[in-house]
């Protein structure tokens, strides 16, 4: 008898041994465009396992031979349910049909499946082109950076100021990506408006922490933005005309349901009425998107997506200021297997900043340039088990400034700064694992090598030290050159191995902890001087002088979903160490200046803190509600015991620190015909330095500072609301249109972008002057499809 339980078992064994294992996979797309779907749930309950579409609409699932449950779900469609018999390799495509024929509905993506409470990803907010348009903001423009501003550990460089910090991070730390390619200015007019279509966009993401390998040469964050592919299967036509922009976007098929293309294009008009107010000033801008798509069968897709804008600022047309992007992007996906997904892309990107002095007589120039090429992979080796790897490598040309004479009669003399060379290189390779029904695990590593290339120009030091430090004034000095060369060589070479790691545990199926660990090295640092009447912002690569920036981030993390989904409640605590970080001696020259090495000192920077956020994602209300408690710190110590360093070689906080921020988004639906939206902002105020006291030489008043970043602009804080009207006859008709009536900045809060002093005209004592970018804005767009 023994003998017989012994083969019964072996038999046994054999037999689940012997199991076969097949694989699912396929493309989902919207029924009414054949628009692929991102972050699509395909999920199996009865094994509580499951896949999510990636970036271009393909999943992939091994499981056991048998019959199976199949769900089909993203917020915003219907869901599909079937059962399969799953005894071959299988692909499925599907089309999923819209919930609603709105012309634009709230929808929030994160977190909403509870498949996602298992993932290993964290600190990572997504928002769909429809939650944007839903955040009242200035002028009515629906914005994407000013929406990602509401989101925890998210605040803004400054009302009226380009860009936006992610705990605690500069601007120029983070990696903004449109269809892969990299945009180095993300605002239109100073900040007042994004470079981002709302209606060009498909899917945005929001990396603050456990940033997967495949992104690598920011220390902050990775915003990814991908364009929509256009409608393949009939024209389509929508837009917005608004008191300060219009903007509009056709699409159609090329070729029905193999190839599509998409153009949009959106201009601000205010400039055009000045004139009648004799104001001889003008500040506008344009931009264009453009994509084109085209589908060789079931294994091979072609995509060309473009972008290009220009901002235009003048006073007089004696200071005129002109910047912008322009990318373009070449992919092809290719299908190897049911089991490997690849994406090839060849991307080029340009950033130009252009500057005119007419009443100085020159015009100034300046840019950065990158070509990259990027081969990535996904491999979907077994339900269990998912791997990603690729390379990628980007060259760079840099031009700091040319400066030429703009007339005949100008003094000065054509200038060249030395251009510079660059290229970076990186492999990584990562997998998503799940150890068991509740532990899953996202790990890998990128190894990026950066190479500083020769240049025309390249100055030396003597003892290879470009800033002296003057031990009776106790100040730093930029050093004079003892030899210039030309350099065909590389002058510098960096590695750096950059492991990321994060776990998921799932306590049950609402609630999970997760924890993460990522480092990050940048290679390019913006040298910005903000206290420049005319601000110019100035790449420079890591090289000989100037070592890359290098980060080490840890967060820890609880998730929990609330009353089946209908709220969502996330916290998440972290803590930055950043190497390396550049710092500018106490009167740095910054502009024009070919020797950037001689006005800056690499310090330390650290950032911890707490950030919560409270969703309610179903019901006639939705919205949310963020706070981030945290800390951004700086120390730039002296290099010698001698040295003094910045501000006595002691923390202080950086530019970009907040200690509160929080934040509330919420939308309610009254019926059909009316929408109703409001959000409200709170920051402490942006650090900065006021004179403390001032001294009388020579019948001149000379103020004197304290420490660097001891004082504060007052406190942050504005009201927002909308109302979004929809005819109740818009379903019946061809062109669909909603009028759209918002208020920013309610209660009339004069915020302080900046404060100066200046002596009183009357008293002769010194005074405070706040200076203030917006009051209350009311605004009424005009939203249309067809």
């Amino acid at each position: 008898m023994k003998h017989f339980y012994s083969l019964v078992l072996f038999l046994l064994v054999n037999a689940a041994l012997a199991q076969q294992n097949y694989t699912l996979s396929g493309t989902i797309t919207a029924e009414n465009s054949n628009e692929t779907l991102i972050g699509v749930n395909v999920l199996f309950p009865e094994i509580n396992k499951g896949s999510v579409t990636n970036e271009y609409g393909f999943y992939s699932i091994t499981l056991p031979e048998g019959s199976y449950t199949l769900q089909i779900s993203i917020m915003g469609y219907n869901a599909i349910q079937q059962t399969i018999q799953l005894n071959t390799d299988k692909r499925l495509n599907f089309s999923l049909e819209e919930a609603t024929e709105m012309l634009d509905e709230v929808v929030i993506e994160e977190n909403v499946e509870e498949l996602n409470i298992r993932k290993p990803q964290m600190s990572v907010n997504a928002l769909t082109a429809e939650t944007i348009k839903q955040i009242p903001v200035v002028f009515g423009e629906a914005d994407v950076i000013k929406s990602i501003l509401l989101l925890p550990g998210v605040t803004s460089a400054g009302e009226g100021a380009s860009g936006f910090n992610v705990r605690g991070g500069a601007v120029d730390q983070n990696l903004i990506l449109l269809d892969e390619a990299i945009i180095f200015n993300s605002s239109h007019l100073f900040g007042f408006f994004s470079v981002f279509n709302p209606d060009a966009i498909k899917d945005l993401k929001l990396y603050k922490g456990g940033i997967p390998a495949r992104y690598g040469g920011r220390v902050a964050s990775v915003l990814d933005i991908y364009q929509k592919e256009g409608n393949s299967k009939e024209f389509h036509a929508n837009g917005g005309i608004g008191a300060i922009a219009s903007r509009l976007l056709v699409e159609g098929p090329i070729v029905k349901n193999e190839s599509a293309f998409l153009v949009g294009g959106r201009a601000s008009y205010v400039h055009l009425f000045l004139p009648l107010f004799d104001i001889d000033n003008k500040a506008y801008f344009y931009d264009l998107n453009a994509k084109l798509n085209y589908r060789l069968g079931d294994k091979n897709s072609l995509f060309l997506s473009g972008y290009f804008g220009r901002d235009l600022f003048s006073v007089n047309e004696s200071f005129v200021n002109t910047y912008g992007n322009a990318t373009i992007n070449l992919r092809w996906n290719h299908l190897f297997s049911d089991k490997i997904f690849s994406n090839l892309s060849l991307v080029y990107s340009d950033y130009y900043y252009g500057l005119l002095l007419d009443f100085v007589g020159f015009k100034y120039d300046s840019g950065i340039r990158n070509f990259n090429l990027k081969y990535d992979f996904q491999h979907y080796i077994n339900q269990n088990f998912k791997m990603g790897y690729g390379v990628n490598n980007i060259y760079y040309r840099f031009n700091p400034a040319t400066i030429m004479p703009n007339r005949p009669d100008s003094g000065i003399v054509p200038s060249q700064l030395t251009h510079k060379y660059a290229n970076e290189f990186s492999a990584y390779i990562e997998a998503e694992q799940d150890f068991t029904d509740a532990l899953t695990l996202r790990y890998g590593f990128r190894l990026s090598h950066f190479t500083r290339l020769g240049q025309d120009q390249f100055f030396r030091y003597a003892d290879d030290n470009p800033l002296i430090f003057d031990e009776n004034l106790k100040i730093y000095q930029p050093a004079t050159p003892v030899e210039t060369e030309l350099n065909t060589g590389k002058l510098a070479e960096f590695t750096n191995f950059e492991p990321r790691f994060s776990l998921s545990w799932a306590v049950n199926s609402k609630t999970s902890l997760k924890a993460s660990y990522n480092r990050l090295a940048q290679y390019l640092h913006l040298i910005s001087n903000t206290n420049s009447p005319t601000p110019l912002d100035v790449y420079t690569p890591s090289g000989p002088y100037v070592k890359p920036q290098l980060l080490d981030q840890y967060a820890v993390g609880f998730f929990k979903k609330i009353k089946d989904g209908e709220y969502s409640f996330e916290t998440e605590a972290f803590y930055k160490d950043i190497q390396n970080r550049l710092d500018y001696r106490n009167g740095a020259q910054l502009i024009a200046n070919d020797a950037i090495e001689g006005e800056v000192l690499s310090g330390i920077g650290r950032a911890y803190g707490l950030e919560f956020l409270l969703k309610k994602n179903d019901g006639q209300l939705t919205g949310w509600l963020a706070y981030t408690l945290s800390r951004s710190e700086q120390q730039t110590p002296g290099r010698t015991p001698e040295e003094t360093g910045i501000n006595d070689g002691d923390w202080y906080p950086s530019a970009y620190d907040k200690t509160h921020d929080l934040s509330a988004n919420f939308n309610f639906e009254l019926s059909k015909k009316w929408r109703f939206g409001a959000n409200f902002l709170f920051q402490t105020g942006q650090p900065t330095n006021y004179p403390v006291s001032q001294s009388r030489f020579q019948g001149l008043s000379i103020s004197n500072f304290g420490g660097r970043n001891e004082q504060r602009l007052p406190a942050y804080h504005r009201l927002d609301l909308s109302a979004t009207l929809t005819p109740q006859n818009n379903a019946n008709r061809k062109i669909k249109g909603e009028w759209v009536f918002s208020i920013y900045n309610a209660y009339n809060r004069m915020n302080a972008a900046s404060v100066n002093f200046r002596p009183n005209e009357d008293t002769g004592q010194n005074e405070a002057i706040k200076t203030s970018i917006f009051g209350i804005l009311p605004s009424v767009t005009y939203n249309f499809k067809f």
